[in-house]
């Protein structure tokens, strides 16, 4: 389960290793004079290094280990907090791009589910943000996430929105690395998806969890993350590693017609394209990588020897009894015949069933 944002508190201060100097040499009733001649240091760098001037470096916290007692661990480790905790405060300013790019609907809503912690500052949100994509930076975000390696398609009627899509598609990253999958098998895969086939007549609750392990015993993961604001992809695919592939639903429609075309489309991605970068359907490039994937998932749905008798239905007798055949459900039939135009929308409408399929919880 994708868990909500760490709200962890943040000094606006940097306090430097200097101060536990001081306070450890008023313990000991040693003055700066008396450090200097045991550890050999100046009293000058002695002096810098209290006021937080000069760095405390490895040889200095061994030499102070020896004369004070207090490990050289510990003075390194509050030296490089303090080093940490003064870059962070050098970065508190926000430049007016950065507060327009905070400002988007898709970071509103992130914070809204609680994926995103609520923070007093821009600063303290642009650190938010960079952390739940992953990234050190806005430059780095924009260097991975837009131009993520994942094919998603997405209404052409709608234009997406980057950030949504980002968000949604990084929410998947992260549910899919809690799934364990075997390494990808390409035979296994495949014969997964023909086991999956025989499984779509059956209910939900039956084929659902049946789905995910065929698919996770051939080396891919499957997640269902609802729609993020903005975003309106039905599915991505995509290999988190050389040896795991993730296919990622939506759950924004909910007609068993679709949900089956988009599971197998994604799946014709992971098989007939590799490892390559993103192919969106809804840029109207019409690339050969989307109709591969069309035609891969409509044909695994109703395979070629059955397209003349599909292209002859004109009633919903007809689309019953090829259903029957096929051993598939009736609603995907009926949703490819009115995708054709070979039927109308208002015939076997009570045939196309929703799913109510359980989308991975965004709310805390």
């Amino acid at each position: 389960m994708i868990q909500s944002a760490d709200v962890t508190y943040r000094p606006d201060y940097a306090t430097p290793p200097g101060e536990t100097l001081r306070e450890t040499l008023e313990a000991l009733g040693m003055t700066q004079a008396d450090l200097s001649r045991r550890t050999g240091l100046s009293t000058k760098h002695i002096n810098q290094i209290i006021q937080g001037v000069a760095p405390l470096s490895p040889d200095t916290a061994l030499a102070l280990e020896r004369v004070v007692g207090v490990p050289a661990r510990l003075w390194n480790a509050l030296e490089a907090n303090y080093q940490s905790q003064q870059l962070r405060l050098q970065s508190r300013t926000v430049s007016e791009d950065d507060a327009v790019w905070l400002g988007q609907p898709a970071i509103k809503e992130l914070t809204k589910t609680g994926l995103i912690a609520k923070t007093a500052t821009l600063a303290e949100l642009r650190d938010q943000v960079l952390s739940f994509f992953g990234v050190a930076s806005r430059e780095a975000w924009e260097a991975v996430w837009l131009a993520p390696e994942a094919s998603f398609r997405r209404s052409p009627a709608f234009e997406a929105d980057q950030m949504a899509t980002a968000a949604w598609l990084r929410i998947g990253e992260v549910e899919a690395a809690s799934v364990k999958t075997a390494p990808f098998d390409r035979a296994r895969f495949q014969a997964a998806l023909l086991a999956i086939r025989t499984l779509m007549v059956r209910d939900p609750k039956e084929f659902d969890p049946e789905m995910r392990r065929l698919l996770a015993e051939s080396g891919v993961a499957l997640v269902t993350v609802s729609e993020v604001k903005g975003c309106r992809a039905h599915g991505a695919a995509r290999w988190l590693s050389p040896t795991k592939a993730l296919i990622q639903l939506s759950v924004r429609y909910k007609w068993e017609d679709i949900f089956w075309f988009s599971l197998f489309h994604e799946a014709g991605h992971i098989l007939l394209h590799g490892k390559r970068s993103i192919f969106i359907e809804a840029t109207g490039d019409g690339s050969s990588d989307e109709e591969e994937a069309n035609r891969f998932a409509a044909q695994l749905l109703i395979p070629p020897a059955y397209e003349n008798e599909l292209l002859r239905v004109r009633d919903l007798a007809g689309a019953l009894a090829l259903a029957r055949r096929l051993e598939i459900p009736p609603g995907v039939v009926i949703g490819r015949l009115q995708k054709e135009k070979l039927l109308g929308y208002n015939v076997g409408h009570d045939y196309r069933r929703k799913f109510d399929l359980v989308p991975i919880e965004t709310a805390p």
